[in-house]
């Protein structure tokens, strides 16, 4: 009986995953442009693909959000997260440097917590298959929702500047983090020596308004950022370090609106790779 319950609650997840994602694809289709839509389907093509993605995403959204329970929404859903699986795999092999652009923002590449996402949400849909009533019938076992949503905020690049960045911040203010090393034992010192005579670095000086704000690893980058002012709007500066780097040309840069994460400048041949 709970089992079904669980099942049954699913169709409420999935909706509102879905009706955040179609927001904005909806409201930015210009991100499109960012992704690896323009590779797969043409330039032309690609920002009315993105609209139509969302406006999917939106249907099918309020057909499991409403009644009556159907079992066609639900694999309607596992298609979807089929194929937006498919196409992140895809665009990390072809596009490397491509954004998702899942929720209609560009600012981070493709990397493997947007594949498991995506992987997470078919499987979320797997799990309705056997409901045999609605999310609003599912009573106590919509309180499991809240484990499988907050997953689903690790999983989101997108929603790091509401806790992970705080969190990272907070390291910082408790640790200096001139006195720590990253795991592969690359001192946080040589990696902002590399960055200070880099082009990248030239390139975004003026924008710059602090020193280090934050630093992490991801695969075989580490990603410094600094508080940036760009074009009068508060920003931030997101430096990419190879660890293996043997040269500053290959630190990339780009500068991020701190709201939105939407890209504001990248310097001329540098791109943000991840």
């Amino acid at each position: 009986m709970f089992a079904q319950q669980v099942a049954a609650a699913q169709p409420l997840l999935i909706g509102l995953l879905l009706l955040w994602t179609s927001y904005g694809k909806l409201t930015r289709p210009e991100e499109a442009q960012k992704t690896a839509l323009p590779k797969l389907v043409g330039e032309k093509r690609a920002t009315p693909a993105y609209r139509t993605v969302g406006a999917i995403e939106a249907v099918l959204a309020l057909a499991l959000l409403s009644p009556p329970v159907w079992t066609a929404e639900v694999l309607a859903a596992i298609a979807l997260g089929v194929g937006f699986t498919g196409y992140l795999v895809y665009a990390k092999i072809a596009v490397p440097e491509a954004s998702c652009g899942c929720a209609g923002t560009a600012a981070k590449p493709v990397g493997a917590r947007s594949i498991a996402r995506a992987l997470l949400l078919t499987a979320t849909a797997a799990a309705a298959l056997t409901a045999s009533q609605g999310w609003w019938s599912a009573g106590p076992a919509t309180l499991i929702l809240i484990a499988e949503a907050a997953a689903f905020v690790v999983l989101s690049p997108e929603l790091d500047r509401y806790w992970l960045l705080p969190l990272r911040r907070l390291r910082i203010r408790l640790s200096h983090p001139l006195a720590g090393t990253a795991s592969n034992a690359v001192p946080l010192a040589a990696t902002h020596r590399l960055l200070l005579l880099s082009p990248a670095h030239r390139a975004v000086t003026g924008f710059l308004r602090s020193d280090i704000r934050d630093y992490w690893d991801e695969a075989d980058w580490r990603f410094v950022s600094y508080t940036a002012r760009y074009d009068g709007r508060p920003a931030t500066a997101v430096f990419a370090v190879p660890h293996d780097a043997a040269t500053p040309e290959a630190v990339r840069v780009a500068v991020v609106d701190e709201s939105s994460g939407q890209t504001l400048y990248r310097p001329a041949l540098l791109s943000l790779a991840g």
